[in-house]
């Protein structure tokens, strides 16, 4: 009697766990990120920096138990720096991966492309470092990645003319130029509207295709027309380009540079040099004493461990932190609502401040930060081409906004110095 009681407990144990078991197992399948990623091409190597960064919080994640107790898979593919690649990659990652989120690769060139593809899935979409792009969307599940502000194409230059314009005597005269792409055709709309407030006669007004050779001839035409002020909006090889052309040409303004990407990336650093300064410029992040935010010199320290093997941006001041920021504030969402339903996971972004490695961070309805924290810096007293060089932030001075300033402006800019 007591053996086939025994028996009877056993086998009910034993149906116990087996219907149980495949729950568990459900349980603990990954809940999975889908993205694209320049890993070649020209954003190549800010895309390889963001990557090691997602990678770090994946790993950190994963370590506490991952979320909802189940872990986290990241899944990627190279998006080659190439728009057009996007709208497919986004619909595999969606269609045929079936990942419960997609987050943006590097840039509003690869993020804007992928806009549609959310939208007709009807999927909440972070991006990484995008400008304006929700502007003509008004997309409810979009969240921007960028210290732009809810008015992202105005208060991303606003900076530099606030800057160049408290000189004396006031600047009159404005060159600008920028690449016929997503990003710099945003910033000009918005870079022509303050030139109207402010009353300046805008001299110089051309776009350049990707992949110019030589800015050679270009950075002649704008010192032919004597401006004081050459706001440039560029991508990282015509940030190089037109640097490389200004400094062998001599072009001699007061104020020089604006929007020009790359410049904030330790390679460049190293390539250029001394020939960074007096260059007048946007950045997000450095590590001065004003800007040391909770975690984030314990990230800097993970990456900058891992960024040799990786061969990544051995510093990783400018993107990195941003990249492991905007999975920090999807996980913790994830984490709080305890659902992979989108449109809640969107509704509760919108309601909440979040506490990231960059900041404090809360959006507005488009999806940008409801505060601008751009940037606008001034590299100064660089000497050489070694790392030394640029670990010290003395080398980079922010002058605005004011809570976090650690110099004054010097001008004028003369690239043959």
């Amino acid at each position: 009697m007591i053996r086939t009681r025994l028996t009877l407990t056993l086998a009910a144990a034993l149906l116990s766990a087996m219907a149980i078991a495949p729950v568990r197992a459900q349980d603990k399948q990954p809940i999975t990120i889908g993205f694209g990623m320049g890993l070649t091409g020209g954003l190549a190597a800010a895309g390889k920096s963001a990557l090691l960064a997602m990678q770090i919080w994946q790993e950190d994640v994963n370590a506490k138990g991952g979320l909802m107790g189940r872990p986290v898979k990241l899944i990627y593919y190279d998006d080659q720096s190439n728009p057009a690649t996007v709208p497919a990659l986004y619909t595999k990652l969606l269609d045929v991966d079936k990942v419960d989120f997609i987050v943006s690769g590097y840039g509003t060139n690869l993020i804007a492309p992928a806009m549609p593809v959310a939208i007709q899935h009807d999927r909440m979409f972070f991006g990484l470092f995008g400008l304006a792009v929700n502007t003509e969307f008004h997309y409810p599940k979009y969240f921007s990645m960028l210290p732009a502000g809810p008015d992202p194409k105005h208060s991303f230059s606003e900076p530099f003319f606030k800057i160049a314009l408290a000189a004396n005597p006031k600047p009159k005269k404005l060159a600008l130029l920028a690449e016929d792409s997503e990003f710099p055709k945003n910033a000009s709309e918005g870079i022509r509207d303050i030139a109207k407030k402010e009353g300046l006669e805008i001299v110089y007004d051309k776009t350049y295709p990707p992949g110019t050779p030589d800015f050679t001839p270009i950075v002649h035409a704008i010192q032919a027309t004597n401006p004081e002020m050459v706001f440039v909006a560029s991508y990282p090889p015509g940030s190089a380009g037109m640097l490389r052309a200004a400094t062998e040409s001599g072009l001699k303004t007061r104020f020089f540079g604006g929007g020009m990407v790359g410049l904030q990336y330790t390679p460049f650093k190293l390539q250029f040099g001394p020939k960074l300064n007096g260059i007048v410029d946007y950045d997000w992040w450095i590590p001065a004493p004003t800007m040391q935010f909770s975690g984030i010199l314990d990230f800097l320290k993970k990456y900058q461990a891992k960024a040799g093997e990786a061969g990544v941006d051995p510093l990783g001041w400018y993107l990195p932190p941003f990249a492991y920021a905007y999975l920090q504030v999807l996980g913790d969402a994830v984490e709080a609502t305890k659902t992979l339903d989108n449109a809640k996971i969107a509704d509760y972004m919108h309601k909440t401040e979040f506490k990231t490695i960059v900041g404090d961070i809360s959006f507005g309805p488009d999806g940008e930060w409801t505060k601008p924290r751009v940037l606008e810096v001034q590299w100064q007293g660089i000497k050489g081409n070694s790392l030394d060089d640029f670990k010290d932030t003395k080398s980079e001075a922010i002058l605005t906004p004011d809570d976090y300033k650690t110099g004054a402006v010097q001008e004028p800019y003369d690239g043959a110095q």
